[in-house]
């Protein structure tokens, strides 16, 4: 099928829920950010921050228990949980706690700052069973064969990772994204966000979408950890799936062109997207022409 474009248009036919006056953080709903790890903090740390960015109301951080205190200087605005570790430093069980938080979370990323280990499978499998509505990033991204979920599920792979979860050669995704995705979305009936020079957004109803805008900037390291917290965020305000990721992938696209344009078409860094957010997500929500 040929994919929907996303345009200004697009997304003001399709608008994000607006925020009463009254609402308060609790209304705005509540974000766990589940990633990390001891040679990789800042991972977390930059899904964390863009979750909150884009107007999530409450932020629960779960991350390597070496890594715990320094994150929650870092972001004092989140609640900050330590987790076992394994020899590496790489985050090995939930625990109790942060499985209760999982299942009262209004969206729980996964896997950001995370290796593929048998532990970010078990994290992302014991998360799919309880929370609502689950991003899987970077090493949870495996999680998606999980036997059972309880609710909504996006996947957020570049091509590389979606070969590896194919098992074939990047070459044969990247020939044809928008029917990889389409068919893995319906596989597992979720969204996938294939990452990529263009991005391709499909659901499991068969929907496709195509982004091609933003800034070779983005390219850079930590940039797809903001994408990912970009589209928890907005899932934890009532955002359906397929709408959090095009607005996702449109907010992280537009940052990297304005940050193109301040700074140069490379050289920004990606924890200078998130600042941007509020301001372009107001400005689309608002504005009038098309792109």
């Amino acid at each position: 099928m040929t994919p929907h474009r996303v345009t200004t248009a697009l997304l003001r036919k399709w608008p994000l829920p607006s925020s009463d006056a009254t609402d308060g953080k609790e209304e705005r709903g509540r974000v766990l950010i589940v990633g990390g790890s001891t040679t990789v903090p800042g991972a977390a740390l930059l899904a964390a921050t863009a979750s909150l960015r884009v107007g999530a109301g409450k932020l629960h951080v779960a991350t390597s228990r070496p890594a715990a205190l320094a994150l929650a200087i870092a972001i004092p605005e989140a609640k900050v949980s330590g987790l076992p570790a394994d020899t590496r430093g790489e985050i090995a069980t939930l625990g109790r706690e942060v499985s209760a938080a999982a299942q009262s979370a209004d969206a729980v990323l996964v896997g950001p700052g995370m290796e593929a280990t048998p532990g970010a499978r078990r994290v992302a499998t014991a998360i799919l069973r309880r929370a609502k509505a689950v991003v899987l990033d970077a090493g949870a991204l495996g999680g998606a064969t999980a036997a059972s979920r309880a609710g909504a599920l996006v996947l957020t792979p570049h091509l590389g990772e979606m070969a590896g979860l194919l098992g074939v050669d990047d070459s044969e995704v990247a020939a044809d994204p928008v029917a990889v995705a389409l068919a893995f979305a319906k596989r597992f009936d979720a969204t996938v966000v294939l990452k990529g020079p263009d991005t391709v957004i499909a659901n499991g109803a068969g929907e496709a979408w195509l982004h091609t805008g933003g800034s070779v900037g983005l390219g850079t390291s930590g940039s797809g950890d903001v994408l990912a917290g970009l589209i928890c965020g907005l899932m934890a305000q009532g955002v359906p799936p397929d709408q959090a990721a095009v607005w996702g992938v449109t907010l992280h696209g537009r940052a990297g062109e304005l940050l193109s344009r301040d700074i140069g078409k490379t050289g920004f860094l990606a924890r200078e997207i998130a600042a941007r957010i509020p301001a372009i997500k107001d400005a689309l929500s608002g504005a009038g022409g098309d792109t």
